[in-house]
């Protein structure tokens, strides 16, 4: 069964990437409009109509590891905040550059979150093939054409990562170092070269595991009936590629996550960035499939699958709620103060979107998925799923943004429009590379079990 991107869906996607480009250029002027020049003027008229951050007690000094320490170049040690030699900014500098990261740290929110839906599928994919799973291959096309945005997405998380530079990571900023003792010990792992050299072998890693896992699959189509060589060299690769990605994926979480925050860490962070990209990769699959089906196409998928699908994003979902609480609770529990004050930010200054978060891709799931009759219902699916991007996109947002905005986020403008760019570029490439080849890969061994899968 054949499937080509629509002109009507091929112009819909461009033109969420055009609004979104100039949603993002707007965000960079917006930001910039306000300097040296007229901060003081700005902040004059913030306190005139009540701002909340012209009357906040802590808006000149907050013990955020990043939002403050990229701002006036402090940091927490011992429960206090303790200034760097000499690099004491004033409260007008500190909020101009917070006003300059936004839009930086908006950009980049968005674009890591489409990286890794498709990261997180290509994942679930490798594990199918591990497992040999019976019920799976029908929708292997589907995964394959979402896996396609892994290398031009990770492509430009990195290019957003180079030029944005210190507006997001204060470790790049060399003045900034060599008045952080924290951070200068942590320099063998954190500097700019490092960083860039660390994440080209991820994405050659993902990426090559990506293309030869395709390219066999397409060629056990056209393979003899009783010639499965291509099938067992998916298997193999599939069983290695799982082993190195378990390893880089952690990596890339503390190096394009977690470094964010340079002065603390947690131990289970690769785990709990792995469940978020894991559900959020299924979801996007079901919401695909059940696209797919209901324009006449994929027809040999059938509730069973999507009950199978809907099962995952419920489980997953689960999974992600109990390393959320395991790290919020043993950290918040032991109280040690360079840890615990990354709760204390986002407690404090993104009360909403951190404990809505939880509500978001916790109890709607729980209540959404908990009856299995649900889960075979495909606008109940679709309405669970969009729920649970929506939650851990603001998860991937309380992990960036107060660490390069402090208390000063908003979802506007900027935010909107990187959504809407990297989702029309999504669609874009995940909808062109599924018209390449036929939506159904007919010569895997497992196929007729799948086409009748039943329970």
């Amino acid at each position: 069964m054949e499937y080509k991107i629509s002109n009507r869906l091929r112009i819909a996607a461009i033109v969420l990437m055009v609004l979104g480009a100039l949603g993002i250029a707007y965000g960079f002027i917006d930001s910039h409009s306000v300097n040296e020049g007229n901060i003081t003027e700005y902040l004059a008229n913030e306190a005139h109509h009540g701002g909340d951050h012209a009357t906040d007690a802590h808006g000149d000094e907050q013990a955020d590891t990043h939002g403050d320490t990229h701002a006036d170049e402090a940091h927490v040690q011992d429960g206090h905040e303790v200034e760097a030699e000499g690099h004491e900014l004033t409260h007008e500098e500190h909020v101009l550059h917070q006003l300059h990261n936004r839009p930086y740290a908006a950009l980049y929110v968005a674009a890591f979150f489409f990286f890794m839906i498709s990261l997180g599928v290509l994942a679930f994919y490798a594990i199918q093939y591990a497992a040999q799973a019976g019920w799976s291959p029908v929708l292997f096309r589907v995964m394959e054409g979402i896996t396609s945005y892994v290398l031009p997405g990770g492509l430009l998380v990195l290019v957003i990562a180079f030029v944005a530079d210190s507006h997001i990571f204060i470790w790049m900023d060399e003045n900034v170092v060599a008045h952080d003792t924290i951070i200068q010990n942590k320099e063998g792992w954190l500097n700019k070269t490092w960083f860039f050299i660390r994440a080209s072998i991820f994405l050659a890693g993902w990426s090559v595991y990506r293309h030869f896992s395709r390219k066999f699959s397409v060629a056990q189509d056209n393979a003899d009936i009783n010639d499965n060589s291509y099938f067992k060299k998916n298997f193999r690769i599939a069983a290695a590629f799982l082993v190195f990605y378990i390893y880089t994926e952690s990596m890339m979480s503390w190096d394009w996550i977690m470094s964010v925050d340079p002065h603390w860490f947690s131990t289970l962070f690769g785990w709990y960035v792995f469940a978020s990209m894991f559900v959020s990769g299924i979801t996007v699959i079901a919401l695909i499939s059940i696209y797919l089906k209901s324009k006449g196409l994929l027809t040999f998928v059938n509730d069973s699958h999507i009950h199978d699908l809907a099962k995952f994003m419920f489980g997953i979902s689960i999974f992600w709620t109990y390393l959320w609480f395991s790290q919020f609770m043993l950290i918040w529990y032991a109280n040690i103060p360079e840890e615990v004050t990354y709760f204390v930010t986002r407690i404090e200054d993104y009360n909403l979107p951190f404990f809505g978060m939880v509500a978001l891709n916790f109890l709607f799931p729980l209540l959404l998925l908990m009856n299995s009759d649900y889960k075979r219902i495909p606008w109940f699916v679709v309405m669970a799923g969009i729920v649970i991007l929506f939650g851990h996109y603001l998860d991937i947002f309380n992990m960036i943004m107060p660490a390069t905005v402090g208390d000063r986020w908003f979802i506007g403008v900027p935010e909107i429009g990187s959504i809407l760019f990297f989702g029309g570029l999504f669609m874009l490439i995940v909808f062109t590379s599924l018209g390449k080849y036929p939506l159904l890969a007919k010569g895997n061994p497992f196929i007729k079990e799948s086409e009748h899968f039943h329970y």
